[in-house]
């Protein structure tokens, strides 16, 4: 790839949109970071306010970019709405590759991300959908206060296993997928080593923190309610709980898959070295 072409990162202060950023940086890569934050993420050479509802920020966002990194917004339930006119307007504009970031549960034409997977299969000249499981910073992030004060980690899963991903990994797949001179023209599963229940997750966890952290499974409503208690809207926080019975009753997310090491020549981080990186999150206070 032309290191002069611009390539745009939306969800930049996200889990993936930073690190890719921060890779693309790093190696050379001209450039733009977008989100609702004023700063620039991870040393960005360029950065642009955006918004995805408000579209007065997308025409900035988009001038002179040839590649594309796209996050959908965040807790929406059908974000094609938003997303679809964007879209035409980048391809409009000579955006010839976007890569999307999904997830390894949700297919193509399935809720949420299924119909913008579509459009960019069917719309855009180079394309890629980035499908991965479960990130293993969520141990760290969503979990980790919980881990940290009352050793438990909470899910409807089950005895559901899940093939935990680092977000390292699911970056560097799709810092490849933007950069590859051959287009992916495809959707790539993205999986950690190892297919793991939530309780063997705590088991590893705790051996890294060198205390016991127990699974607690819950109803999947009462899942819900604990998302809504958050601020969640009330059908996404159902949806996302329904992913956790997905993996209760039908094994949603008990995948390995070669995506990491196929793509990126290196394999994927296990969740045991994670979590021997991260153990200082977990650890009680002395």
């Amino acid at each position: 790839m032309n290191q002069n072409e611009k390539i745009l990162i939306t969800g930049a202060s996200g889990k993936t949109g930073s690190r890719i950023a921060k890779r693309l940086t790093d190696l050379g890569y001209a450039i733009r970071t977008a989100g609702r934050g004023k700063s620039l993420p991870n040393g960005a050479n360029e950065h642009v306010i955006f918004d995805w509802f408000d579209e007065s920020t997308h025409e900035a966002a988009l001038k002179d970019v040839d590649k594309l990194y796209l996050v959908g917004p965040i807790a929406v339930m059908d974000p094609s709405e938003i997303v679809m006119p964007f879209l035409e307007r980048a391809l409009k504009t000579g955006v010839r590759r976007i890569v999307l970031l999904g997830s390894a549960s949700i297919p193509e034409e399935g809720p949420v991300f299924g119909k913008i997977h579509r459009a960019i299969r069917e719309l855009a000249p180079e394309w890629a959908v980035l499908r991965p499981s479960y990130f293993m910073q969520n141990f760290v992030d969503s979990h980790g206060a919980q881990i940290l004060n009352d050793g438990t980690i909470v899910s409807a899963t089950g005895s559901g296993r899940v093939g935990f991903v680092d977000a390292d990994d699911i970056a560097e797949v799709g810092v490849r997928a933007l950069t590859d001179k051959q287009p992916h023209n495809t959707d790539h599963i993205i999986t950690g080593p190892d297919s793991l229940t939530y309780a063997e997750a705590g088991d590893i966890i705790g051996a890294a923190a060198g205390r016991t952290i127990r699974h607690v499974n819950v109803p999947t409503q009462e899942l819900a309610n604990r998302f809504m208690a958050f601020g969640m809207p009330q059908d996404y926080a159902r949806f996302l709980a329904g992913m956790d019975e997905d993996i209760r009753l039908y094994g949603k997310e008990d995948l390995v898959t070669d995506t990491v090491e196929r793509i990126t020549g290196r394999p994927p981080k296990s969740l045991k070295k994670f979590a021997e990186e991260h153990a200082a999150n977990w650890k009680t206070a002395k």
